[in-house]
């Protein structure tokens, strides 16, 4: 198992006239030159995952032992909303218009580190979907995390 970057934190930021976003350092020097942007269902949110991460991810699609018409139609679905990506000089992220459209994405968008990758929301669905989960202690035991 290799070692994958963690990612944490919470950043707020707004998408220029040209659909561009910038992503803070400290989450680009974890995301590396090189990185996945795509959907994140069942969320109304957009994910960046690093090649490692985004590698990872696919060998466990691929090792899925259902291969059914609704795996194809989900792998289809993901990978046609999946985009190769690298940040500008400036350190921006152009989302294309039907990523942004997914998410929900106007002008203001909220990053939040979340462990192997990064998801991108939209503020007003950030603000729906933050809010604690209601069985967070009880998830956390289950979890044999508390």
């Amino acid at each position: 198992m290799s070692t994958l970057p963690k990612f944490t934190g919470q950043f707020e930021h707004s998408l220029d006239e040209k659909g561009r976003l910038t992503i803070p350092a400290r989450l680009r020097a974890r995301l590396g030159e090189h990185f996945v942007l795509t959907i994140a269902p069942p969320e109304p949110a957009l994910a960046m995952y690093p090649d490692a991460a985004w590698s990872e991810f696919c060998a466990k699609l691929e090792a899925a032992p259902r291969k059914d018409a609704q795996y194809r139609s989900f792998v289809r679905h993901l990978f046609a909303h999946t985009e190769e990506a690298t940040l500008d000089a400036q350190g921006r992220l152009l989302i294309p218009p039907s990523l942004r459209d997914y998410a929900q994405l106007d002008r203001d968008a909220v990053l939040v580190g979340a462990l192997t990758r990064i998801e991108m929301w939209s503020a007003a669905n950030w603000r729906k979907a933050s809010a604690a989960p209601d069985r967070m202690a009880d998830l956390m035991t289950e979890l044999g995390l508390y």
